[in-house]
């Protein structure tokens, strides 16, 4: 039985494209050149902000991050950042009685920005606000408080399989990988997707998970 999800937040909940536009025309370089960076990197196993160090060698993505921020081209969030899924899905799991939680590797501004979206979710927080990161332990022992269930009864949903699923595993969770954005289609076949309890391509499916 499942009482508890806890959902990732960058491309589970939300869409990547404006965060890498963003950072695009910060560094004043054609979108889809960060965008083909980003998936470059993403295939060759590397952390997404390596796409910035190429561009930039030497960059410190902190600095620069604390610079947007400062002249106003910072971290933006609004409805059309969500997928489509989003708000029914979660809407439609608390209907039936499921703890909803959203916790992900996002910045403190990042939670400040989807409380405000006013999302349908018993818990909401961030890896920054924390001051842990996955795919540490730790964060999933956040994860579980967060839930208030035990961890066999808590589901983590995530498109990432290294970040997500396998931590999330050995944490003891139940798991579904997501299939959308880069790491959830391109790691889809990876020895960590398929080891997920639950493989879905929509948030509409965890329903099906819930209604047991």
């Amino acid at each position: 039985m499942i009482r508890a999800v806890a959902l990732d937040i960058g491309e589970t909940l939300v869409r990547d494209d404006r965060y890498w536009a963003s950072w695009a025309d910060w560094l004043g370089t054609p979108r889809h050149t960060v965008s083909a960076l980003v998936g470059a990197v993403v295939a060759a196993g590397y952390d997404n902000a390596e796409a910035l160090r190429l561009i930039r060698p030497g960059i410190n993505v902190a600095a620069e991050y604390a610079a947007r921020e400062a002249a106003g081209r910072g971290e933006r969030l609004d409805e059309t950042d969500l997928y489509p899924d989003v708000r029914p899905a979660l809407a439609a799991l608390r209907k039936q009685g499921v703890r909803v939680v959203i916790a992900g590797n996002q910045t403190v501004k990042a939670g400040k920005l989807l409380r405000e979206l006013d999302l349908p979710c018993d818990a909401l927080a961030t890896s920054g606000a924390w001051g842990v990161a996955k795919p540490s332990a730790e964060f999933f022992a956040r994860v579980l408080e967060a839930a208030q269930a035990d961890a066999t009864e808590t589901l983590y949903v995530g498109d990432h399989p290294a970040n997500d699923v396998a931590p999330a595993a050995a944490a003891g969770l139940r798991t579904a990988h997501l299939r959308r954005g880069p790491w959830g289609y391109l790691w889809a076949e990876r020895p960590e997707a398929a080891a997920a309890d639950w493989r879905i391509s929509s948030l509409h499916d965890l329903l099906d998970i819930t209604r047991g």
